[in-house]
């Protein structure tokens, strides 16, 4: 019991809230976009087209993966510079808003 306790704390400590500012870009590239250039905004377009999941991508280069469920909000915004607010756990975003 005592175990499954700890897992169970550890677990929900992992999870924050967040509200982060970034470029929506493509897995592929990952932080060769962080800013929304023009030229950011064609290959990311391009890329997630093609079929790589969307991903955030901040100022300072760290790159959020945006979860399953998140990626059709995050799509509408392919190429764009964004405020996201939600949760992190470990590297993954799940969107509640974004604009």
């Amino acid at each position: 019991m005592k175990k499954v306790f700890v897992l169970f704390a550890l677990a929900s400590v992992s999870a924050f809230a967040a509200e982060i500012t970034g470029f929506i870009g493509d897995a592929n590239c990952g932080a060769k976009h962080a800013d929304a250039s023009a030229a950011a905004t064609a290959c990311a377009n391009k890329c997630i087209k093609g079929g790589a999941p969307a991903v955030l991508v901040t100022k300072d280069a760290k790159v959020y993966k945006i979860d399953a469920a998140s990626q059709e909000k995050a799509l509408a915004f392919a190429g764009k510079t964004v405020t996201v607010k939600g949760s992190v756990s470990d590297d993954t975003l799940k969107i509640e808003s974004i604009k």
